[in-house]
């Protein structure tokens, strides 16, 4: 996994309640062997966030060690386990 002092610190996942696609995200980043910071944002408690990103959840974001967002590519489904540490790493 990316050092903070190489790339992002956290990674903000956009997400809404009853998404399964957002769920299984949350998860896998989750279950990763060295987890990364991970905040849960609901845009559907923020109109500006909403309009923004409509049914486009569940989108990550990786915040950078001054707090600037920057939006990664679509995470494919099915990458897991180190795949997808691989994946982070290399975004």
């Amino acid at each position: 996994m990316t050092r903070p002092e190489e790339g992002f610190t956290e990674l903000v996942l956009y997400t809404r309640q009853g998404c399964c696609l957002c769920e299984g995200l949350a998860e896998r980043l989750g279950a990763l062997a060295a987890p990364p910071r991970l905040t849960l944002v609901d845009v559907d408690q923020d109109p500006a966030l909403q309009a923004r990103y409509g049914l486009e959840v569940p989108l990550l974001a990786a915040a950078d060690p001054q707090g600037t967002l920057r939006l990664l590519p679509r995470v494919p489904p099915r990458l897991s386990g180190e795949g997808l540490a691989t994946w982070l790493d290399r975004k």
